[in-house]
């Protein structure tokens, strides 16, 4: 079995699950941390951060589906509990095409009123 990422030392979503960076953390276990984003597009915008550093889907493993299972199904609750009652909108960005921009896998937990409606 592979062992564990170890944390990359200038990564700002291993930084926050390490505590060196405060942040307003919504939810935690052994295996997640959940923040609201500090740029929100949405009323209610969660980032949702595996602890282990997991750079993007395309780099995760077979090891890792038991957490992005548990990454998505604890999406509605936390949605529900931000105040996101009708409905909300994942995202999860890969490389750079995908627009990602902190290389740390994380779950974006979007909902409120829709202001990508327009897209």
């Amino acid at each position: 079995m592979s062992q564990a990422n170890p944390p990359e030392p200038g990564c700002i979503f291993c930084k926050i699950v390490a505590g060196q960076i405060p942040a307003k953390v919504v939810y935690q276990d052994d295996e997640i941390v959940v923040f609201p984003d500090i740029n929100p597009a949405a009323p209610v915008h969660l980032l949702m951060v595996p602890r282990e550093h997991v750079e993007n889907l395309m780099t995760a493993q077979a090891r890792h589906q038991a957490l992005l299972g548990r990454m998505l199904g604890l999406a509605p609750r936390l949605a529900r509990e931000q105040g996101a009652a009708d409905g909300f909108r994942i995202v999860i960005n890969n490389g750079p095409d995908g627009g990602q921009e902190v290389y740390h896998l994380h779950v974006h937990v979007l909902g409120g009123p829709r202001p990508w409606k327009r897209l």
